[in-house]
């Protein structure tokens, strides 16, 4: 949804992934987002200015707010480097429900239960849903992101692929600053300026965060994310969300008999169908993607105590089912080859661990996961 972020799921929510790299630092700490002189900026700022200021954007606002900001390569280099692939929903709900995920949702779920009953109250949002959407964006807030969001944001808007989307956002930080809810060094976020636990963007914020706590600030960045769990349930409540109603089930399931179904999808063949309602819709407004939907509703499922999906997927074009490629990496990590963990999904990190094997054994190095592989290494 253009309203709340502007990329899509491949490139935003799977931050998810293991090799995430909004990292939660000391805005400044990390070499990779200092600022590098560049006139043209300057000059593009310069003119902004005057425009920020048409927009009822205090001069004290604009000075504090540019004071020690500048041009970030970085943030070109991550919007000029976007990979565009698709995740098969197999492994994006791998990722997204793992066992750690889920272990530390409910965690989550347990050491904020008192506050989610009261967004519920308010929101009629359940605790689960609030809980996993904040797994997926920011790991529960372990990932908010490290980068100055005014530095990001006039980057990209000087840099013009997108720049009247990101001068708008631009100006909807400079907003949140003048409003009194976070100052400059704090407002860090994402490369293209998603901020806090639950990752709104500028414009989202000042449509939909709320001060939850009642101390004058609608603060997502804090390490307390009363706000930020706040605010997202707020978000989905203006959205449409169906107090009472789930967002659907696998069907078959409880869940998917619970009300009359608004249709019945299946993202991946073969594997399971799912019949979901309007609150499923209501979830995409926040990312609008059928995985990340399911994502969502899935994780908070098992947050909750529900089981795993019963259908299984089936083999991948290698032949290997998920627990075929979780043995795979689980043996190629013993034998001393990292994959940085064993979900069943084949990154870059496991590929390369295949090359390395593939080259010490004298094998034809694919980089590739298959059968043949697997029975060596069980060998």
């Amino acid at each position: 949804m253009m309203d709340r972020r502007f990329f899509s799921l491949g490139v935003g929510a799977l931050m998810l992934s293991a090799c995430g790299s909004n990292n939660v630092a000391t805005p400044g700490t990390n070499p990779r987002v200092q600022p590098v002189p560049n006139a043209g900026w300057d000059a593009w700022v310069d003119g902004f200015k005057a425009r920020a200021t048409a927009q009822g954007i205090s001069q004290s606002t604009i000075n504090t707010a540019f004071r020690g900001a500048g041009y970030l390569p970085v943030v070109i280099e991550r919007d000029r480097n976007q990979t565009e692939f698709k995740r098969t929903l197999e492994d994006y709900l791998a990722i997204a429900a793992s066992d750690e995920r889920i272990a530390t949702g409910k965690d989550m779920l347990r050491r904020y239960r008192t506050l989610l009953t009261q967004l519920e109250g308010r929101y009629g949002v359940p605790p689960q849903i609030v809980v996993a959407i904040w797994g997926l964006e920011s790991r529960y807030g372990a990932r908010r992101g490290d980068i100055p969001v005014i530095s990001a944001l006039s980057t990209l808007a000087y840099d013009g692929r997108r720049g009247e989307f990101f001068e708008k956002q631009l100006v909807a930080a400079l907003k949140i600053l003048q409003n009194g809810d976070t100052t400059p060094a704090n407002m860090t976020g994402s490369w293209a300026g998603a901020m806090g636990h639950t990752q709104f963007i500028p414009t989202s914020y000042l449509a939909y965060a709320v001060d939850f706590t009642g101390d004058g600030r609608r603060d997502i960045w804090s390490d307390d994310p009363t706000d930020a769990l706040a605010s997202a349930a707020a978000y989905l409540q203006r959205s449409g969300w169906v107090r009472g109603q789930t967002w659907g089930g696998e069907v078959g399931s409880a869940a998917a008999r619970s009300a009359t179904p608004v249709s019945i999808i299946q993202p991946q063949k073969p594997g399971p169908q799912f019949a979901v309602f309007k609150n499923f819709s209501v979830i995409k407004r926040y990312n609008n993607s059928d995985s990340y939907a399911l994502g969502v509703g899935h994780l908070a499922d098992r947050i909750a105590g529900g089981g795993p999906l019963k259908t299984p997927f089936g083999p991948d074009a290698n032949g290997l089912t998920l627990n075929d490629r979780k043995e795979l990496q689980t043996r190629l990590t013993r034998a001393g080859y990292d994959t940085g963990g064993a979900d069943g999904v084949i990154g870059s990190k496991s590929k390369a661990a295949i090359s390395n094997y593939q080259q010490d054994n004298g094998l034809t190095v694919t980089g590739e996961p298959s059968s043949a592989l697997l029975q060596r290494l069980r060998g």
